[in-house]
């Protein structure tokens, strides 16, 4: 059975912390990590109505994007929802784990999942704040264990290099070593100086995954004491961060388009800024509050940003920047939920994690209703 960690550990594999911008209250809020996992509930939101769900349906950790708690609470009763949130959760034994801006910078995660949604291809960051390191492994292998080994890399992510996977150059060659009496070598005996033919494995890892990959060689590798070397690069990887922009496989109207987002996010109703007629190809997306960032996607290029809370005077702004923008409101990062669950499940068949069930929230946690 798996416990909180191994599932966090999961997790932090597409969505680590380092992603989150700082000051974000991202992490374990609530609980207790250090526990046998059966059921997970993915969710938006932490409201009470949420909690419910989870006790009822035995839910072990919850992963939320939204924290459920912003700031220090000056007190912890059942005469707040903050409190009998906090109050339900420890009485069930459910913790509470919360991914924001890490998940929104995430490959894969919220923002990505916005423009699949919506069809862009092409895409790319909009506002870059992460960049992602390369570096060569090179690791040598005894010809007998070539094969573990390097499957064991390219499953934790090393090889990776544009659209090809379990990218490597293999070389072979002489290993020398001469094991000390306190060794206990995989090949040969103590104080005798070997020669072994072996296989030099080299192989890219980003700063993102290094730590698994090294672990996985580790695990796989037969000798007690592995050499591998890691060598920083100078080709740059991909930037991560918030947003996305692409483009539209054809050019459509303004007022078309806008319907074409309410529809791929399941919205009743969205506000729109500018001429309906205009031609519509190059899109931005931003969830949550992009309000920042209206600037931003009009300098990028873009025709129209979709993105929530729209202010009054920064419609003005995009108005004046020629900028159409589209506001279907903030709930629509609720597509990180089923996202959360696809990503989880593909991570446990490859690690081979069993006995975790994963639930999608069925909790509405939109505020807002339309007349």
């Amino acid at each position: 059975m798996a416990n909180g960690q191994q599932v966090i550990e999961q997790f932090e594999t597409f969505a680590p912390k380092k992603f989150a911008f700082e000051g974000d209250p991202i992490g374990l809020q609530i609980g207790t990590l250090h526990k046998e996992v059966k059921r997970v509930l993915v969710t938006l939101d932490v409201l009470e109505t949420v909690v419910d769900e989870a006790i009822e349906k035995k839910i072990d950790l919850i992963i939320a994007h939204h924290p459920p708690i912003f700031s220090k609470l000056p007190k912890v009763t059942d005469q707040s929802a903050a409190g009998r949130i906090v109050m339900k959760c420890i009485k069930h034994d459910i913790a509470v784990y919360a991914a924001h801006t890490n998940l929104d910078v995430a490959e894969g995660g919220v923002n990505d999942l916005m423009a699949t949604a919506l069809g862009l291809t092409d895409t790319k960051v909009l506002v870059p704040s992460f960049e992602n390191t390369l570096y060569k492994l090179v690791v040598f292998v005894p010809e007998s264990a070539v094969r573990q080994v390097s499957e064991a890399l390219g499953k934790a992510g090393a090889g990776h290099i544009g659209a090809y996977s379990d990218c490597q150059f293999h070389t072979t060659g002489i290993g020398q070593f001469k094991a000390t009496a306190e060794a206990n070598p995989y090949v040969g005996q103590p104080g005798q100086l070997e020669q072994v033919k072996e296989v030099r494995i080299e192989t890219i890892v980003t700063e993102l995954n290094q730590k698994q990959v090294i672990r996985a060689m580790k695990q796989a590798h037969p000798y007690e004491e592995v050499a591998y070397d890691m060598i920083r690069q100078e080709i740059v990887a991909p930037s991560l961060g918030l947003g996305r922009i692409g483009r539209l496989k054809e050019a459509v109207p303004l007022k078309v388009f806008a319907e074409q987002v309410r529809s791929a996010f399941g919205v009743e109703n969205l506000r729109f800024v500018g001429d309906e007629n205009r031609l519509i190809q190059k899109v931005a997306v931003l969830g949550g509050d992009g309000n920042k960032y209206v600037s931003t996607a009009a300098f990028a290029g873009a025709d129209v940003l979709v993105t929530g809370d729209l202010y009054f005077h920064v419609a003005h702004d995009a108005m004046a920047l020629g900028l159409a923008v589209i506001d279907p409101g903030h709930h629509v990062e609720s597509v990180m939920k089923q996202g959360v669950v696809d990503l989880l499940t593909e991570r446990f068949e490859k690690q081979n994690i069993k006995g975790v069930e994963l639930f999608v929230s069925e909790t509405n946690t939109n505020p807002f209703r339309f007349l």
